[in-house]
Formats: C-alpha cells, structure tokens, sequence
C-alpha cells in the first residue's frame, strides 16, 4: 500500500469517526431536550422519568378509593406578573449585567440586545428601574417608558443544560458594548466564576428532575382509536394542545399533567378519526407542578378513571399492572424530590422552577 493510499484511509477513518460523534452528541442533545415524552431510560444530566424506570425504583401513594379531580391551585412562589419577572433573578440562576446609564433612556437603546437576544442557547431578560415609578419592571423591545437602569439577565441552566463560558464571554461583551454606546456605567460579573455556578445549578437540578409517567394500555388488547381517546380526554378536562398532547391546565394555565401516545406519535385534531394507538402515557412533570405528592394522587385518580372509561389498565414500564405497592414507592421518591428541591431554595410550581426546568 502506498503511502498516499494510507494517508487516505486514515483521512477516511477520521471523517467516519468525526461523523459518528457528531450524530451521537446530536442525539444526546435531542435526547436531554425531549428525553421525557420517551419510555426508554436516559441517563441525561436533566433527565429521569419514571415511565422508563424499573419495578423496584417507581415513585406513588396508596389509593383506598378514587376521589374527584380537582384543580390544584398553581400560584407561584410569588405570585408573578409581568413585571414581578424581575423578582426572580439573580446570581445564582442568572448572568446579570447592570448598566447604568448617565440620564433616562428607552428600551430601543437596547437595540444590539434585541438583536441577539437568542443567540445564547439560554432565555436572556431585562428589567429597567422606571424613571416614573422608581421600580423594576420587566422591558420588552417596544416598552414605551425610560429607565434609569438596566439590569441584561442570561440564565444560566435550563433542561438543555448549563450555559456554556463561551456564551457567558459573549453575552458580557455584548453588554460592554451597549454600555459603550450609552456612555453609561456597567458592573460585569467574573465569567469563570458564573459559569462554574451554571455548573452546580444543572448538577443541583439534575438530581430532582423527575417526569412520572403511568401507562395505559387497552385490557384485551384491541387498538385505541383516536376519536375515542380525545372523548374521554376531554370529559374529564384535558384539552388537545399544540406540542400534539392532552393537558390539564390549572387556573393559570400551567400543565397539572399531560396525555401523549405511547410511541410518542403527535395527536392532531385532523387526524384522531384515522389514528389508532396502542397505548398512552399520563405524565407528571414533578418540579413543575405545585405540591406534586398531592397532584400524583390525583394523577392516579384521573389515570383509573381515564382506563374505565377506555375499558384499560394502568401498568409500569414493562406492561405489568401497576401494583399499590409501586404505587406507594413513587409518592414516596417524589416527596423526597419536594424536600429536596425546598432545601435548594427552588419551590415545586413555582415561576422559579417553571423556568430551570423548561
């Protein structure tokens, strides 16, 4: 073999390898991203549902009886509006770049911000201290008012993961430089320093994230149809949304639980008379639901009456009927992510972990 001929092979082999790892690190991004409407295990750092976990580790409370659904309240930790955004930032999940420009300027001297704000990977706020009412208020690129102050948030982890140094590095630049056109003073937090906390928050978050999630499949194994799941979805509150799931929503519109395909195939309104399903999936998303323990005993209520009506059983994982004793194993996981996630100053519902795990 020549010697070009072996420079080419070994070309050939650093391609296929190149192209190997960049489809795995792809699919572990989807994965990470979409990891809770599938039923196989993933091991991703925000990732653990326990639709894919085996017997001996489900997470649930004992039933004596059924019990009427009923919507749980979801205010959250501070009863946020708009504005109220404001309150939730902070060092510790958040980039926060303070400019302070020398007299009172609008929104559109934020021009380069709006520009990029999702070039990031991660969500990126702002808040202005209003030159009328001396409070911060949540600014959006048409905001009519001035500011005295600007406060340039970039959050640090989400579901996909940490904020990388590198976005951190650009994001402070982007801030100095709109400091720059102001003339206006900026305090520009270490970005090492951010990104190691970006790292402790996902690791923090990793190990309470937790998606529940209870099978129903048809008793004597004929096919479910379409029509006939958006029915009885409907009657007892769940409504066909755009992400191609069943949810029903609080008295704020925030998910309680979500009804998807068991195959993760989408419902859509134009195709439920031609769609057969073998079976469903009924998920909790436990840090983004208030007072989870209380909400999977409903989810239970509402996964049995949902199986009555479509003539199914509730099962684990690997299709064998969901015992009480599991049953009581998953409530038991889950108040142990509540108190986890209390000791980390992060509230079950809350605005605050609505948006870390999102």
């Amino acid at each position: 073999m020549s010697e070009l001929q072996i420079s080419l092979l070994g070309i050939g082999v650093a391609v296929v390898l190149t192209i190997y790892i960049y489809n795995w690190w792809q699919q572990r991004q989807y994965r990470r991203k979409f990891g809770a409407a599938f039923k196989h295990r993933h091991e991703d750092a925000l990732y653990c549902s326990a639709v894919e976990m085996p017997p001996e580790e489900l997470l649930v409370d004992k039933m004596e009886q059924a019990v009427p659904i009923s919507i749980l309240p979801n205010v959250s930790q501070h009863g946020h509006t708009l504005d109220s955004m404001c309150e939730l930032l902070d060092e510790e999940t958040d980039y926060i770049a303070l400019i302070s420009p020398k007299s009172p300027v609008g929104a559109n001297a934020l021009t380069l911000l709006w520009q990029q704000r999702f070039d990031f990977g991660k969500s990126v706020h702002v808040c202005g201290l209003s030159a009328a009412s001396d409070e911060w208020v949540k600014v959006i690129a048409d905001s009519p008012s001035a500011y005295t102050s600007f406060k340039l948030a970039l959050q640090l982890a989400n579901r996909s993961g940490a904020v990388s140094e590198a976005k951190l590095m650009d994001f402070r630049e982007l801030a100095r430089m709109i400091a720059a056109q102001l003339h206006a003073g900026v305090v520009l937090p270490d970005v090492a320093e951010t990104a190691a906390r970006a790292l402790e928050l996902d690791k923090s978050c990793a190990g309470v994230d937790l998606i529940i999630g209870l099978n129903i499949l048809p008793s004597d194994k004929h096919i479910l149809s379409g029509n006939d799941i958006a029915r009885v979805a409907e009657q007892f509150g769940l409504r066909l949304q755009a992400d191609g799931m069943f949810h029903l929503n609080d008295m704020h519109g925030h998910t309680l639980f979500s009804l998807c395909n068991e195959d993760n195939t989408p419902f859509q309104h134009h195709t439920l008379d031609q769609l057969h399903v073998d079976g469903l999936t009924l998920l909790l998303d436990v840090p983004r639901v208030k007072q989870p323990s209380l909400g999977f005993d409903q989810m239970v209520v509402l996964a049995r009456q949902l199986a009555n009506e479509l003539h199914a059983t509730i099962v684990d994982a690997h299709h064998v009927a969901l015992s009480e004793g599991s049953i009581t194993l998953i409530r038991e996981r889950i108040a142990a992510v509540e108190a986890e996630m209390r000791a980390s100053h992060i509230i079950a519902g809350s605005a605050q972990a609505r948006r870390l795990f999102s």
